[in-house]
């Protein structure tokens, strides 16, 4: 975990609560992790405050647009910029973090430890310089969508594309003590997840990559995936769209968040066109989670296009009776 030692430049947001979490979720993926860091807390007025620190001077404009697409434009003109001494604003941000329950999981932070109960499945999460504590809309939308599938079938191969803090790879792996590859185009998320896998015992389940979006060839080569999360922004979203549904094995699901309502439709009608069907939608703190299916059969020219290219292992035509075998041996989600 960094710690900025130089006085910063600090933007800073009052709010409500769920204004605070989706600005400090999206603004976490959209800025550059290697030069800010946002955390949302609440303060000792019931308000919730977003604190965005820079090592260098931001784009005034640009930071402003992006608080107004992710909140409103009365959101961008209350913004506050300053320059501040150095802080361990981390450590305040954790202080107002209260374990978060998401189905039979609660993400916690270490001082949260005491609180638990005997059959929770805790993932720890500690607030870093990486998307992912489980502490808004996205994570606890596909967190729950998670809890949700394993009540109807099995899976025993996951993806997780942008997996920030690793909490989703976490979960998959703990619940269903199966093997999971989890990638993320940051350096730094990537050694956090990997910190994170080992505080929770996951380590030896999940195979983690730096890669921009799934061109890994260790991600591909694992193929075809039983349950996919993508929890990410709309413009990757649709940008993987195609090489999601060629890494998605028959009757796979694929849970897709980072999401505002208003890209919601957009992406569901680019999934659909690449044969996948929605089972189900959720709003949750102002971001959408979408679960969906790969059907057994695509259409006609979807299966053309599903050809294996150089570095493949086959067709996924011709693997379904491979994932079948595989899916009759795997314990129970």
């Amino acid at each position: 975990m960094r710690r900025m030692n130089a006085p910063t430049t600090v933007a800073r947001l009052s709010c409500d609560e769920p204004t605070a979490r989706r600005l400090a979720a999206y603004l976490g993926e959209s800025l550059d992790a290697e030069d800010s860091a946002c955390a949302a807390f609440e303060d000792g007025d019931g308000r919730w405050q977003v604190a965005i620190h820079f090592r260098n001077t931001p784009d005034e404009a640009a930071l402003r647009n992006l608080v107004r697409l992710a909140a409103g434009p009365a959101a961008a003109d209350a913004l506050r910029i300053d320059q501040v001494p150095a802080d361990d604003w981390i450590a305040k941000s954790l202080a107002g973090l209260r374990p978060v329950r998401a189905g039979c999981f609660v993400v916690h932070g270490a001082h949260d430890r005491a609180d638990l109960r005997v059959n929770d499945i805790s993932i720890e999460i500690e607030a870093a310089l990486a998307f992912g504590t489980g502490h808004h809309g996205t994570t606890r939308g596909c967190l729950l969508a998670l809890d949700g599938l394993t009540k109807r079938r099995r899976a025993c191969n996951v993806l997780d594309i942008g997996t920030g803090t690793g909490v989703l790879a976490i979960a998959a792996a703990r619940l269903l003590r199966t093997r999971v590859a989890a990638g993320d185009i940051d350096p730094v998320a990537v050694r956090t997840a990997r910190d994170n896998a080992r505080q929770n015992r996951a380590a030896s389940m999940i195979t983690f990559v730096r890669a921009a979006g799934i061109r890994s060839q260790t991600i591909r080569t694992r193929g075809p995936y039983d349950l996919i999360f993508a929890n990410i922004l709309m413009g990757p979203l649709a940008r993987l769209a195609v090489l999601v549904r060629k890494l998605a094995g028959p009757e796979a699901y694929v849970v897709l968040s980072g999401l505002l309502p208003g890209h919601a439709n957009t992406v569901i009608g680019i999934y659909r066109a690449q044969g996948l069907v929605l089972e189900r939608r959720t709003n949750l703190e102002g971001w959408v989670t979408l679960v969906m299916r790969r059907p057994t059969s695509l259409p006609y020219r979807s299966q053309k296009q599903n050809r294996p290219g150089r570095g493949h292992r086959g067709g996924f035509a011709g693997k379904a009776a491979v994932v079948s075998r595989r899916m009759a041996s795997c314990r129970r989600y």
